[in-house]
């Protein structure tokens, strides 16, 4: 790991992490990812990006459902994976250590890399777009 990528992972930290006594919220969690990214989220890229297979066999939507305010199945297992959208799910987005982690494993299997900061604002806020 490069010392740019060490110091990238901290600054992630310090900006979405909250005291464990706290929870945080999906909008807090925003505010991290896009002070990260240094603009503001792009909800219509945040779109794209979920729905497109980037050259790779699965989407977001393959497990989550072109529709995040429903509830989906992962792909390959069937289990059920709970509706994404917070407005559907008052959980969803609360816990930033989930948030990371999930980010990080999805976007392996989705892109093959990690997200950038920006595109996890991007699909965040475009997730705190979708209505029930």
């Amino acid at each position: 790991m490069t010392v740019t990528a060490i110091l990238r992972s901290i600054a992630l930290a310090a900006a979405v992490c909250v005291p464990a006594a706290q929870a945080a919220t999906p909008a807090e969690i925003l505010a991290g990812y896009g002070a990260l990214a240094g603009a503001p989220a792009a909800p219509a890229r945040g779109q794209q990006l979920f729905n497109a297979r980037h050259g790779r066999e699965w989407s977001c939507a393959s497990c989550h459902g072109a529709a995040p305010a429903q509830a989906g199945k992962h792909a390959a297992t069937g289990k059920p994976i709970e509706a994404l959208a917070p407005a559907v799910n008052p959980a969803r987005f609360t816990d930033a250590a989930k948030v990371e982690k999930w980010f990080r494993r999805n976007c392996n299997d989705v892109l093959g890399r990690e997200c950038t900061p920006a595109e996890k604002a991007d699909v965040l806020g475009w997730l705190l777009t979708v209505k029930p």
